[in-house]
């Protein structure tokens, strides 16, 4: 690329890149972007002797030549880059740290349409930039082209070996401890096949007991089984029927680069996300009492109680993964989890991981067992689903009214939701908390939609009753119910 004459890139989001290709992304842009991102992470680094950044890319068609493009920008500043080949963004995660990187780019545009695509950022550490840490600089110098000639260029090396990420991952577990097991693993024939490949060999070698049976399994970027996104309840069926085919213990299911894992109980029931980071949040408490773990506000009754329960620290932070990751940082959390099936690791740099938590979850079911039998998942879980009932997220696009317009128009009707008295929270989107139940509602960063969720105090009639009453309200201020 030659033409750097300014342009105005509109991909940028809150914490990451995404756009739709041909329109707001491509090979141009990623250059661009790539050149931006170096010249940004080298600036205070002049000290520093080659300094590297990592990059991989998921199964998209589209994500080897954006991908390509992306490094050209990187060499061109002067800085080497180290290839991952297809990756999910865990291993950049881990091979910014791993390699001692300035910086990761994995190329994904995860669970959106076939004709979107983006990339994620983190710097040393995998350390989260998002638009007030550095985003927005990055997009600035990308925009208007103002690149700084290098005195070399960078060189670039590939490096596709996963055993060090495989080692990581195994080490949060006992494998000695594992009880059998049969786990389906839905990969929707995103990225995530090799790695679950390589941890099944690793677990075969020590004699573990578990079986996989996997479907939707081989990388496609065609996505023929459709896009990979469990959080769409239509593609949620295969899974739960090879589970009850296969009269398995759990499954698990992935998106496209793998940083969610989706769990589903041996009665092919689908576990919100609120409840396992509940599950998650109780284990590391087990081992770590009085530890920080982090959370989001959109369902917070049974992460609360659970971590009063085991004595640890509540710390709520605003959804979305560089917030999570920065305030782990600073309160040095073990765990930390959002409802959207995000899960974070203080010792996997504070970073998301969705090969993580089924590994823990296996491992938990293993050692609960009283008797020769495992504990089944449904027995982690009921007590907590019966005590603090949740709708589940619901969507809504929105025609002829913005986002901050319908937030600022319920804090002002919301008593009469409730005329018990409420606290109102505006950490992120609007928390109104009333006595026995209460409910957020948040312009997503990522889409053009508004999420409604409503949780209660065991009480399943009065979550149906509120959620009908903010649903219909919404929809009187020109929402329409989104799919996802």
């Amino acid at each position: 690329m030659t033409d750097f004459s300014p342009i105005t890139i509109s991909s940028f989001k809150a914490y990451d890149i995404r756009g739709e290709l041909g329109k707001n992304l491509d090979e141009d842009i990623a250059y661009r972007i790539g050149r931006a991102f170096a010249q940004f992470l080298s600036a205070p680094l002049s000290n520093q002797q080659k300094p590297a950044i990592v990059i991989g890319c998921d199964i998209r068609p589209s994500s080897e030549a954006l991908k390509k493009a992306t490094i050209q920008g990187i060499l061109d500043a002067g800085i080497d880059v180290i290839d991952l080949g297809m990756t999910g963004t865990e291993e950049v995660y881990f091979a910014t740290s791993h390699y001692g990187a300035i910086g990761g780019i994995e190329v994904t545009a995860s669970h959106n349409p076939i004709n979107y695509n983006g990339l994620k950022l983190v710097r040393e550490q995998s350390k989260p930039i998002s638009a007030d840490t550095g985003l927005a600089d990055i997009q600035q110098i990308a925009e208007k082209g103002a690149f700084k000639a290098a005195a070399s260029k960078g060189e670039y090396q590939l490096k596709e070996d996963k055993t060090a990420y495989i080692d990581h991952l195994i080490s949060y577990i006992d494998v000695n401890a594992l009880r059998p097991l049969t786990v389906v693993v839905n990969c929707g024939n995103g990225s995530a096949a090799p790695t679950i490949d390589l941890l099944e060999q690793r677990l075969q070698a020590a004699n573990a007991p578990i079986n996989f049976i996997k479907i939707n399994h081989a990388p496609d970027g065609s996505f023929p089984n459709g896009i990979p996104n469990p959080m769409i309840i239509a593609n949620r069926k295969v899974t739960a029927d090879t589970l009850l085919a296969e009269k398995a213990d759990l499954a698990i299911a992935f998106d496209g680069d793998f940083d969610r894992c989706f769990f589903f109980d041996e009665n092919a029931r689908f576990l919100e996300g609120t409840y396992v980071v509940g599950v998650l949040a109780k284990a590391f408490l087990d081992k770590n009492p009085a530890e920080a773990i982090v959370y989001d506000p959109r369902n917070i009754l049974n992460t609360e109680s659970v971590i009063a329960a085991a004595g640890g620290k509540a710390t709520i932070s605003k959804s979305g993964h560089s917030f999570i990751k920065q305030v782990m940082r600073e309160n040095n959390a073990v765990y930390g989890g959002e409802m959207s099936a995000h899960h974070y690791f203080r010792d996997f740099n504070y970073c998301d991981s969705g090969m993580i938590p089924w590994l823990l979850v296996i491992e938990l079911l293993s050692k609960s067992g009283k008797t020769e039998a495992p504990k089944k998942l449904s027995q982690l879980v009921d007590e907590m689903i019966a005590a603090f009932p949740i709708s589940g997220e619901i969507n809504f696009k929105l025609d002829g009214i913005t986002a901050p317009a319908v937030l600022a128009k319920l804090e002002e009707i919301y008593p009469q939701f409730d005329s018990q008295a409420a606290t109102l929270d505006k950490l992120d989107g609007l928390s109104v908390n009333f006595p026995r139940w209460r409910f957020n509602v948040r312009a997503s960063n990522t889409e053009p939609l508004i999420r409604l969720n409503v949780e209660a105090s065991g009480d399943k009639m009065l979550l149906d009753e509120k959620t009908k009453q903010l649903e219909n309200w919404i929809v009187a201020q020109g929402g329409t119910p989104a799919d996802h």
